[in-house]
């Protein structure tokens, strides 16, 4: 085991690496002048300028050269400050949200947290439980109704489905509401009267006994939670319900059923925890993309995590922000994958042999 783990370390850094790699590479399909607009905010017109600002930033050197001082920025002969560098925490200047990008992170990112925490729970647990549900009653109703709605669930276009739950829970029934949170729980947080512990807000508010505060909080984000777990369900109900199916034919659970054992023994002690092990690598890869920021719901919530600053940044061209978020979000979800790829080794101990 701790040799796999040590394997698995020292992947992350030349996997972060090529992240970068790829992300820089993309940015050199811009010109001299085009890239050298990322380093200022205030774009100078002269050409004399613009060139200064080409050999400053060695913007003409060659790729290698320019690729370690995008990681470790230039250092200032005058002032001795060092100017850029992703290797330090500056990922550029963010002209959509007029600020620097890593407080675009800080800023945005306890908001996606916040959603993905209250998402994960509805969509790993009833998507699983109606997969193991279809395939325990394969061929009758229930498996029927489970496969119809796992074609339909996974062809249905997410903002189409977002845009009709925004339109009956909110502009019909006003039960809920788009956003992050109401104007009076804004002056809370930004007074200081309502002490921010963990930076999530219905966190804080449970922290702080604040019952109102979580429930306001709760009603700006039922509707991303319903429409990211009805999405993810439809998977999540294919795979387990397919991999539960083929377990149910293995030898051991036919064994356990001719020892005379409950039927529910069976499913539950013998054939679901086997059948979990698929269901462990698309958890992972779920929640990533929840922690990563999901573009389109949060779009059209209005709710201001990180994949709305990712829209917001291509709508207005901002490359810069646009570089900074991926790099970010690239962090992550090698990271995660790692955490992944443990838990798999201590589920499956088949898997500490690759």
């Amino acid at each position: 085991m701790t040799n796999y783990i040590i394997r698995r370390l020292l992947l992350v850094p030349v996997l972060l690496i090529g992240v970068t790699l790829i992300i820089f590479g993309m940015l050199q399909l811009l010109g001299p002048v085009e890239r050298s607009a990322l380093y200022v905010r205030d774009f100078p017109k002269n050409e004399k300028q613009i060139e200064g600002l080409i050999k400053k930033y060695g913007l003409d050197k060659s790729f290698f050269e320019q690729y370690w001082r995008w990681l470790n920025g230039v250092v200032d002969p005058g002032s001795g400050e060092r100017q850029g560098g992703i290797l330090y925490g500056d990922f550029g200047y963010s002209r959509t949200a007029s600020q620097p990008v890593v407080d675009i992170v800080k800023e945005r990112f306890p908001n996606t947290v916040d959603l993905a925490l209250w998402t994960i729970y509805p969509m790993l647990s009833v998507g699983i439980w109606l997969g193991v549900k279809a395939a325990v009653n394969q061929n009758k109703f229930v498996d029927q109704a489970a496969r119809v709605y796992s074609i339909i669930g996974t062809s249905f276009p997410t903002f189409v489905f977002g845009l009709l739950i925004l339109m009956l829970l909110y502009a019909k029934a006003g039960w809920f509401m788009p956003g992050k949170m109401s104007d009076w729980v804004s002056k809370l947080v930004f007074s200081g009267e309502l002490k921010q512990y963990t930076h999530l807000l219905s966190i804080d508010a449970l922290l702080n006994l604040r019952f109102d505060v979580f429930w306001d909080a709760m009603r700006h984000m039922i509707m991303p939670i319903i429409t990211l777990s009805y999405i993810n369900w439809a998977t999540f109900v294919r795979v387990t319900r397919s991999s539960m199916l083929e377990t149910l034919r293995q030898d051991y659970v036919v064994t356990a059923r001719a020892k005379g054992l409950k039927e529910n023994d069976v499913i539950n002690r013998h054939a679901r925890p086997n059948a979990m092990l698929p269901i462990v690598t698309m958890a992972g890869s779920s929640i990533v993309g929840l922690l990563g920021g999901v573009v389109i719901t949060e779009t059209v919530f209005n709710y201001p995590g990180i994949g709305k600053a990712s829209a917001d940044a291509a709508a207005n061209l901002d490359v810069v922000t646009i570089l900074g978020l991926a790099i970010f979000t690239g962090t992550i979800l090698i990271l995660s994958n790692l955490i992944v790829d443990i838990i798999y080794a201590f589920i499956d101990p088949r898997v500490r042999l690759a």
